[in-house]
């Protein structure tokens, strides 16, 4: 079902059980399956499959919020659900029951194995991977090439997931350990094997991982004076106003 003016490139396959919003745009060679609902304003690129179906979905349904942004050749499966304005990089796949909130961004070659819970305004670079039952807050960064695991003596059926907390940073090339908890404003360094929980606003780094100290000793190198972290004393990019107004206000008073 469409609700007009949606821009359906003659190749794609749209299935009539799914459900086209208002200025919705599907590339070509794309597939839309049953059970999807696509808000208004997005776009799918071409070469995407867009509700695979999968007997481990809890939900036969698959929900895209509005003014999304899903890139070529990306895959999703059936049984999750996105807030509005979720971006895609190139070759994106999705497993089922992945509960994402608004502003979700994901780069080109990332996986999310399923089971996943996401914050809002989470930011994951390219080729990341993140294990089934992953858990990860609000503004949430996480770099290039990292890993979350989930299985404590692989292989085996055991799944424990990693938790990260609210606006904890994981750097890139760093690999989380199952069953690890980053508590809020942690950072990871780069190329890190974490293997034991972080506390909040703490850096650790290196293998395994060590306590370094607080990460408000890292300064800022254009501006020696003035600590990096938290980040979001100085980093608003891509943020709505409201939000980063809260941030200064709670930093500062």
């Amino acid at each position: 079902m469409t609700e007009g003016n949606e821009m359906i490139h003659h190749t794609a396959l749209v299935s009539d059980g799914a459900i086209l919003g208002t200025n919705v745009t599907i590339g070509p060679f794309s597939i839309i399956h049953d059970g999807v609902t696509i808000g208004n304003g997005s776009s799918i690129g071409s070469h995407c499959e867009i509700g695979v179906f999968s007997d481990l979905a809890s939900e036969k349904t698959l929900i895209i919020g509005v003014n999304s942004n899903i890139r070529s050749h990306s895959i999703f499966y059936i049984g999750s659900k996105f807030g509005k304005s979720l971006t895609t990089g190139h070759r994106v796949t999705i497993r089922e029951n992945t509960i994402a909130g608004d502003d979700f961004q994901v780069g080109t070659l990332s996986d999310i194995q399923g089971d996943c819970t996401i914050g809002d305004y989470v930011r994951i670079h390219s080729n990341v991977h993140v294990g089934k039952s992953s858990k990860i807050g609000n503004f949430v960064w996480i770099f290039p090439y990292v890993v979350l695991t989930n299985d404590p003596h692989p292989p085996s059926e055991v799944r424990i997931g990693v938790n990260i907390g609210d606006f904890s940073v994981i750097a890139t090339m760093s690999t989380i350990l199952p069953g690890i908890n980053i508590a809020k404003g942690a950072l990871v360094g780069a190329h890190s094997l974490v293997n034991r929980d972080v506390a909040s606003d703490t850096i650790v780094a290196g293998v395994p991982a060590k306590t370094i100290g607080l990460t408000s000793r890292i300064k800022l190198s254009n501006s020696p004076e003035e600590s990096a972290y938290p980040w979001r004393r100085h980093f608003h990019r891509g943020y709505p106003l409201e939000i980063t107004s809260e941030w200064l206000t709670e930093i500062y008073g």
